[in-house]
């Protein structure tokens, strides 16, 4: 599944400081932010999807959920439960 964002990059069993990569479509880069967010049209409040960001890709993934009104955390990588 090559180019897969996914929070595990593609690269299983690789660095864990280089297997997340981000989630915007086209990008390969390191992320260093996950954006925990869910549609509370259709989510329950316990369901949560997450985004991982790059340092040039943070402020536009975040400007695209908030607008929308999605509750959203943005926390470090590292602070991810299987980082």
């Amino acid at each position: 599944m090559s180019g897969w964002g996914g929070p595990l990059g593609g690269m299983l069993g690789g660095d864990p400081t280089e297997r997340f990569t981000c989630s915007r479509a086209g990008c390969s880069e390191r992320a260093e932010v996950a954006l925990l967010w869910r549609n509370p049209k259709i989510h329950s409040p316990e369901r949560q999807k997450t985004w991982l960001a790059c340092t040039e890709h943070r402020e536009t993934l975040v400007a695209f959920l908030s607008a929308r009104d999605f509750p959203l955390r943005v926390v470090p990588v590292t602070e991810l439960e299987d980082a």
